[in-house]
């Protein structure tokens, strides 16, 4: 008993066991986006008013402004999970996948890293 067939195991071509972690984490990344969603909806009908000047106060408390980096985080941390085993799946050419899942991770890092200053710059600057 072993993993994988007899000539896999010779060619270190067994199971990667990279699989059962990348599940959990789409997994629990969206239960994240499930619970981030909601009361990103709750609050924002609670507001009432949408003014700018509203928004700014509402998201510079500092429990709002960390429920919303949290779910930016959550957000592109899902979204370049799905993306990356959909790459992985469907593209077969070596040089083609790592190209794509290069500019899969500078995308979801500049898009990320961008949602959470632009959050950090309404909480600090109040005016952006």
């Amino acid at each position: 008993m072993g993993n994988g067939t007899s000539i896999g195991r010779v060619r270190g071509l067994g199971a990667a066991h990279e699989g059962p972690h990348h599940w959990l984490l789409q997994r629990f990344t969206a239960i994240g986006n499930l619970v981030l969603m909601t009361w990103l909806l709750v609050s924002l009908a609670l507001l009432g008013d949408f003014g700018h000047a509203n928004v700014v106060k509402w998201l510079s408390h500092p429990i709002n402004a960390t429920a919303m980096i949290l779910l930016v985080t959550s957000l592109f941390w899902h979204a370049r999970i799905g993306l990356q085993v959909l790459i992985e799946d469907y593209i077969h050419d070596g040089g083609s996948k790592f190209a794509i899942i290069a500019a899969l991770n500078l995308a979801t890092i500049g898009g990320g890293a961008f949602g959470i200053f632009s959050v950090a710059a309404l909480v600090f600057g109040g005016k952006a």
